[in-house]
């Protein structure tokens, strides 16, 4: 079975360079584009990993984060953050929040891909479709 990577931006362009990148590497991707969105959409889906904005209107990065590993239900899924912040202290808030990775953007389409491959192998077992 495909691996399943659940994209949470508010942008609709890095939603969709995002689903593209994965989708060419072979996943297949789950698209959200608030993180109300994604709480709806993990009711019903289960996905190997979510890679999640900070910088959203309404409910934030950090706050998804928080409600995804107080859940039962979602707590085990790896949760890499992304942003246009790349400041060290953004880095290590998100680490230091249950967060398996950060990404910078804007990112290179190899690197998203390497990214993603290293968490899930890292993860495998974990959650999600696992």
């Amino acid at each position: 079975m495909r691996e399943t990577v659940m994209v949470v931006d508010d942008d609709g362009d890095i939603l969709d360079l995002a689903r593209l990148v994965l989708e060419g590497g072979g996943y297949r991707v789950i698209a959200a584009a608030s993180g109300s969105d994604a709480l709806r959409t993990l009711s019903g889906e289960r996905p190997d990993l979510i890679l999640l904005d900070i910088n959203m209107p309404g409910m934030d990065g950090w706050q998804v984060l928080r409600l995804l590993k107080v859940d039962e239900r979602t707590r085990a899924i790896p949760v890499a953050l992304f942003s246009i912040k790349s400041q060290v202290r953004d880095r290590i808030q998100a680490l230091q929040g249950d967060a398996c990775d950060y990404i910078a953007k804007p990112f290179a389409m190899d690197e998203l891909l390497g990214r993603v491959r290293h968490i899930l192998d890292a993860t495998a077992g974990r959650g999600g479709n696992a």
